[in-house]
């Protein structure tokens, strides 16, 4: 699923450097380049849909639906209802947020408000004042259950009834 690189990272991780304020995805995967950015000193007021990966960096306050990346900026302000494959923040959030694959929390984020999640990291350094709710992932096509059979567990004799 997921394949080690040459140093230790795995495909799917965001690169984020540790003296800088900066989060970057890798390089090396052209599908991880940021598709959108909404840079320092932006403000943004409405609903943002997108595929691939999104920056934000600015003022945002509205809602934001992906399958892709969301990467929250140290200095970004976000207020808003969050749906995004994978969230990476080092910003604040406030309001509901739904990561459909996985959550990282990097300090110094400031999350405020429900979080729901299959995976969930958080760095030293992050305060977190909400909710949080971890299901399992779902995979887009309907899995099959096994339905459930009762297990014999004794019980006691059936009550007799006495006569008046």
């Amino acid at each position: 699923m997921w394949k080690d690189k040459q140093d230790g990272r795995r495909s799917d991780d965001v690169d984020i450097d540790g003296n800088a304020s900066s989060l970057e995805p890798m390089r090396h995967d052209s599908a991880q380049d940021v598709s959108a950015f909404v840079g320092k000193g932006v403000a943004f007021k409405g609903t943002i849909t997108y595929n691939g990966t999104v920056r934000i960096d600015g003022t945002l306050e509205g809602e934001i639906h992906t399958d892709g990346i969301l990467l929250v900026g140290e200095e970004a302000v976000i207020t808003a209802k969050v749906t995004a494959g994978t969230i990476v923040c080092k910003g604040k959030i406030t309001g509901d947020i739904q990561a459909r694959d996985k959550m990282k929390l990097r300090a110094p984020a400031i999350i405020s408000g429900g979080v729901t999640t299959p995976m969930l990291s958080i760095e030293e350094g992050v305060l977190f004042n909400g909710t949080l709710e971890m299901e399992q992932a779902t995979s887009h096509s309907q899995r099959e259950t096994t339905p459930l059979h009762s297990v014999g567990i004794p019980s006691d004799p059936p009550l007799r009834r006495i006569p008046a």
